[in-house]
Parts: C-alpha cells; sequence; structure tokens
C-alpha cells in the first residue's frame, strides 16, 4: 500500500475539519497528519479512510472516527516519554498516534486476529509498541504503574484493577456506560485513594468486554 499525494491531500482536509470541530491541541493533529490511516481500515474502506466516521475492522470492531481518537488523545496530554497503557489496540490507529507522539506504549487486544494485524501494520510504519494478546480488564500489572491509560472501548463502570495501575498524578481517559451512550471520563489520580473525575460528553463505543476471542 501506498500513501499518495492525494492521500496525504484528503488526510490534511480531514484534520482541517476536526480541527474545526474543536480539537486545538497542534501535537495531536500533526501527528494524525502524518499517519496513513488508510492503512488501518478493512480491505474496501480504504476510500472513506478520511471521512469523519468510524469504519468496520475485523472480528466485528470498528476504527474509531477520527475526531474521537483526535478528543482522546487531546484529553490524555502526552508528554513525550509518557508511559502509556492502550486497552484496546484494535486496527492500532490510535497505538499509532500514541508513539507518533513520542510515549512508550503498552497495549493489549484481546481479539487474536487484531492483535496480529494492528503489529504488522503498525511494524510496517516503522511503530514498535508493546503488545499484548489478553484481557484488557486484567491490564498489564507486571509493567506497572503507568503515567496515563486510555481505554478505547465502552466499559459499564471503571475498572478498579486498571485505577490501580495508574501511577499517583496519572491520567485515565475511558469512556463509561450503556452500549451505545458513555461519558468520555478523565479520571486524575491525586493519591491512592483519591481521585478527580471530570466528564467531557457523549460518545458511542463498541463494548469493553472480558476475557481473550
Amino acid at each position: 500500500m501506498t500513501d499518495s499525494y492525494r492521500h496525504k491531500g484528503l488526510r490534511k482536509r480531514l484534520i482541517d475539519e476536526i480541527k474545526n470541530k474543536g480539537i486545538k491541541d497542534e501535537k495531536v493533529l500533526e501527528a494524525m497528519l502524518n499517519i496513513p490511516r488508510h492503512f488501518f481500515t478493512a480491505k474496501g474502506f480504504e476510500e472513506r479512510a478520511y471521512t469523519d466516521n468510524a469504519l468496520p475492522i475485523a472480528a466485528d470492531q470498528t476504527i474509531s472516527q477520527p475526531y474521537t481518537v483526535a478528543f482522546q488523545t487531546s484529553l490524555l496530554n502526552v508528554k513525550r516519554g509518557d508511559k502509556i497503557l492502550e486497552i484496546g489496540t484494535g486496527s492500532g490507529y490510535q497505538a499509532a498516534v500514541l508513539l507518533e507522539l513520542g510515549a512508550k506504549l503498552f497495549t493489549v487486544e484481546r481479539q487474536k486476529t487484531l492483535f496480529l494485524s494492528s503489529q504488522k501494520i503498525l511494524k510496517q510504519l516503522g511503530y514498535f509498541p508493546y503488545s499484548y494478546y489478553g484481557d484488557g480488564y486484567n491490564g498489564l500489572p507486571a509493567y506497572s504503574p503507568f503515567d496515563k491509560i486510555l481505554i478505547t472501548a465502552g466499559a459499564p463502570d471503571i475498572p478498579e484493577n486498571l485505577l490501580n495501575q495508574l501511577k499517583t498524578g496519572g491520567v485515565m481517559v475511558i469512556p463509561v456506560g450503556k452500549r451505545d451512550s458513555q461519558e468520555m471520563l478523565r479520571i486524575i489520580k491525586i493519591s491512592e485513594t483519591e481521585y478527580k473525575t471530570e466528564n467531557h460528553g457523549k460518545f458511542i463505543f463498541v463494548p469493553m468486554l472480558k476475557g481473550k476471542e
């Protein structure tokens, strides 16, 4: 697959569109401008890669809407060298954005098909996260604590197991709520027992599921 001048032009138009929708973080916009989203879409959907829409990928999952990716990433406020845990690698696109921003990324995927395909695409593009096939609810306690944790699926509630893997002063961004309607929360860990929770509006995500496929 190639990243042509046409793709780059379409990508620039998409970035301008999400900027107009309120995304202000220039580092996030620049990172997304550098990443060929059409590499991460399912076969037959490449032509729609630069529309601001979620698109189907393997295993009945989706690649998130670009605005949503930009929104979640902006809430994380990624600093170069941040140790970040991503729950739900999916297509690998969100992982690419975090890596482009200079994160040290640990990412967990429960769907074997997506685990393998995302690794392949990321490697082709020169991105090398620490990828794990497993249950996202478990996180990666052996590698904790993390500076930031990003959950890319809608959780019915906030998984305490993952909060425990966040360092004091760390930030978790997670959509929480019933299927097809979640609230985007940013949780800041003030101390071992104290958290500050901010609500950043309604979004729609595929559900966060337990176990491995």
